[in-house]
């Protein structure tokens, strides 16, 4: 290798480092011990994951192609580019990137065994063979490394170093440290600051590689190789460590076995793991299989080792080339886990769902409920709280202990008979009873709605809330089991109440009786109406506040898959009538739904980057839930797995959202495929192997069998009305029993004369954190009349100091 220039490079810090694009072409890890992933994008390896999956350490390593004589391109530019998978379900990828001048065969993998990333590179010169040029200036590989490690561009030191003899270019920022070698070695090696002295600006002013700067500061900074091309390919290491020592270590070790052994025990270890899949239902595509199995690698792919059972969202960053987030989406929500999980009990991955489980139960919080989200080892990051996030985790419980899948796959009592092995009865009793004790106490009304952007009522949290009380009471004693019963009850017969909203500017519009709102306020518990303003994320603020029944998503759709209403409801048919002619857009890949009318999550109208306020697009997984819904109504269920598998990357890859307006080519954005957003995303990985096992069931595989046989899609009747300090509602129909729900023991004292006489009860313990107290209903409670209470509290020997009351109303529902 040629000397270095040890003088400093210029340009010190470098530019406002960035993410690589979420637009992944694929992503991929080893099914072994090893403890990096990878994501490709562009034809070039993106981030990569070190050593938890939620721990991203690298923003790119791409290449140029150059012939020392003024020809140079950047392949991820220049050239078009094909992504193969070694095989179905197999993420061993093959890259094929065609240029006029030349065409480059990259094959991508993890070590089985060490932290590292191999890549074999393959250059083919187009040039004419008796072209004098191509003998006097044969073609050069380039490989261009951007390390982020700490997960962050800030603070990285990098220089062109030795191991061993072994000339290689390094990297480090605190505990975190990686090596790139080649076999065969660099002729040159520079480093430089982005922006100013990296490699790409070398060629952009030099039209050749002339820098080769021996060590940089901290701050934003890249590394470049040369390596002189013959008739083998070149190996390349990219390695890992907390020592620099210790990641070249690792690179020597794997360039000193040949690329094709590391690349065949990849293969076979993730061959075992697809041979344990459940095979596709039959009259399925090829195209719709292709997809089935490389869902279940993007599942698994996404599992961390470090943390077994822990599950995030997408290794990627929305619109991450605009941004240096620490977080992105590399993080665990609770929900998300679930989704994932179910998808794995339906793929027959039962030992990796019960890992998540056995996660869930290790990261719930004392109060029962999970963070809004965390990193792998159950540190919160954000610090909302979403109702339905407590809930999930017990509807995973349900589904591994009534041994849907292994029936559904022709074993049954074998899921079962696993199961009971995983975690001792009292983790899994506690966790439940935490959880329902978090929903009793602190329901109905969610912090953060499944979207997490607002406060109140909404469908999609209350299906799942409700389905995961009845689920809760299968699991608990009494008197807890009751109460839980009568709370499902209570909540189920109130949705409408609290969610329909009738004779609204939408209704009339679109000439149907009503339809159920987006969200709620949580005032409308105390009375408000539901046109009630709600806030509105990502918006302007001077229009963030609007009516909430002006607002309708796509979210009232949870009642039927959560066997809470019927399909053929006359409400859910309104609500479908108005959302589809405001959120269904038609694109080239198929239909697609927004979430939300005024939804502010996504690109600007110019294919700007989301960047606090937007224009919410179509959501692909919202399209799997449309076709859960018409496998419920009885309709033709194939046609949104084709749009949904139209709507994947070249690599099959489910984006978070989708462009659905006119193009804009400059910036990549074309109908019906993917925008800036997160790619992939698990939850439509999730959706989409969940929809076509549903084919197969015949229902929705999410439907709870103790929810649908409570309910079959139908509201009880309702008995009482609820009353708590956090709802005080200020009426409640004739003919219902008040029932006051307090969170400590209590007396109550109540009076039906306007306290000429009066009566006490004591609060009952439901065993939840929640006591109960019934003032029946009565003659006395006729319409016009009111229920006045106090409270005495025993613990700590006084009475409230202040009444309560309660008007009794005509009950529209009669």
């Amino acid at each position: 290798m040629t000397g270095a220039d040890t003088s400093d490079p210029p340009g010190a810090n470098g530019i406002a480092p960035t993410w690589s694009s979420s637009q992944k072409d694929t992503v991929g890890s080893s099914n072994f011990s090893s403890r990096v992933w990878f994501t490709v994008g562009h034809g070039i390896l993106n981030e990569v994951y070190w050593p938890r999956v939620d721990r991203p350490q690298v923003r790119d390593l791409g290449f140029i192609v150059a012939d020392d004589n003024g020809f140079w391109s950047e392949v991820k530019r220049d050239a078009t580019h094909d992504v193969r998978y070694a095989g179905a379900g197999v993420p061993a990828i093959t890259v094929t990137h065609s240029h006029p001048r030349y065409g480059l065969v990259l094959r991508i993998c993890a070590d089985d065994h060490a932290d590292v990333v191999h890549i074999e590179a393959t250059l083919e010169d187009r040039r004419d063979p008796s072209d004098p040029e191509r003998i006097a200036h044969p073609l050069r590989l380039y490989p261009l490394l951007a390390p982020h490690l700490g997960f962050s561009g800030l603070r990285n030191r990098a220089w062109a170093g030795t191991y061993k003899g072994r000339a290689m270019l390094f990297a480090r920022n605190g505990p975190a440290a990686l090596a790139l070698a080649s076999e065969p070695g660099p002729v040159r090696q520079s480093v430089g600051y982005v922006g100013a002295s990296d490699g790409w600006q070398d060629f952009a002013a030099n039209g050749r590689m002339t820098w080769t700067y021996s060590g940089t500061d901290p701050g934003n900074v890249a590394g470049m190789t040369e390596v002189l091309v013959g008739e083998d390919a070149v190996h390349l290491a990219l390695a890992f460590g907390t020592l620099p020592e210790e990641a070249a270590l690792q690179a020597s070790a794997a360039l000193a076995g040949h690329f094709q052994s590391a690349w065949d025990e990849y293969i076979g270890n993730w061959h075992r793991f697809i041979r344990n899949v459940s095979d596709c239902p039959e009259h399925v595509s090829e195209e719709d299989r292709a997809l089935y199995l490389t869902s279940a690698a993007v599942l698994r792919t996404h599992t961390d080792r470090t943390e077994p059972g822990a599950i995030v969202a997408s290794l990627s960053v929305p619109w991450g080339n605009t941004r240096n987030d620490l977080g992105g989406y590399h993080l665990v929500w609770s929900r998300d886990l679930v989704e994932a999980a179910g998808a794995l009990v339906a793929l027959g991955a039962h030992e990796t769902a019960r890992r998540a489980l056995a996660y869930l139960v290790a990261t719930q919080e004392p109060d029962g409920s999970w963070a809004q989200n965390q990193w792998v080892d159950g540190v919160a990051y954000w610090s909302g709280v979403q109702l339905d996030e407590a809930a999930y985790p017990i509807l995973l419980v349900g589904a591994l202990r009534r041994g849907g899948a292994a029936h559904m796959h022709g074993r049954p009592g074998r899921d079962a008979d696993i199961f009971e092995h995983l975690l001792t009865d009292r983790a899994l009793d506690h966790m439940i009873a935490a959880a329902a004790s978090f929903i009793a106490r602190t329901g109905p009304a969610t912090a953060q709605d499944r979207w997490e952007e607002n406060a109140g009522l909404t469908p999609s949290t209350l299906a799942p809330v409700i389905a995961a009380l009845v689920v809760a009471a299968d699991h608990s004693p009494e008197p807890a089991a009751s109460y839980l019963l009568e709370l499902a009850d209570d909540w189920n017969a109130s949705i409408e109440e609290w969610t329909y909203a009738r004779g609204t500017r939408l209704a009339q519009e679109h000439g149907v009786d009503g339809h159920y709102v987006r969200i709620a306020s949580p005032e409308v518990l105390q009375g408000a109406p539901l046109s009630t303003p709600v806030p509105v994320r990502n918006r302007p603020p001077e229009a963030s506040l609007v009516p909430a029944d002006e607002i309708v998503g796509t979210d009232f759709l949870a009642l039927v898959r959560f066997g809470l209403r019927l399909a053929d409801d006359p409400r859910i048919l309104s609500t479908l009538s108005v959302t589809d002619a405001l959120l269904r857009t038609a694109t080239p890949s198929g239909p697609v739904w927004r979430r939300y009318t005024g939804d502010g999550y996504g690109e600007h109208a110019d294919g700007s980057a989301f960047d606090g306020i937007g224009i919410g697009r179509g959501w692909p997984l919202l399209v799997g839930e449309r076709g859960h819904y018409e496998l419920e109504a009885g309709h033709d269920t194939r046609p949104y797995l084709e749009t949904m598998r139209r709507m994947a990357s070249r690599g099959g890859m489910l984006p978070e959202q989708v462009w659905d307006t006119e193009p804009i080519r400059e910036r990549g954005l074309l109908p019906g495929r993917p925008s800036g957003s997160a790619m992939p995303l698990v939850w439509a990985h999730a959706e989409y192997v969940k929809l076509l096992r549903s084919i197969a069931l015949g229902h929705a595989i999410d439907r709870p069998e103790a929810a649908w046989h409570r309910y079959h899609g139908v509201a009880p009747k309702p008995s009482r009305a609820t009353w708590r300090f956090t709802a005080p509602r200020p009426s409640m129909p004739a003919g219902r029993t008040l029932r006051l729900e307090l969170l400590a023991p209590a007396r109550a004292r109540y009076s039906v004369d306007g306290w000429q006489t009066w009566a006490d009860l004591d609060a009952r313990d439901t065993g939840l954190g929640v006591w109960v107290a019934d003032v029946p209903a009565s003659a006395e409670l006729a319409p016009g009349s009111a229920v006045d209470f106090t409270f005495w509290w025993p613990e700590v020997g006084r009475w409230e100091g202040r009444d309560f009351r309660v008007t009794v109303m005509w009950d529209r529902a009669q």
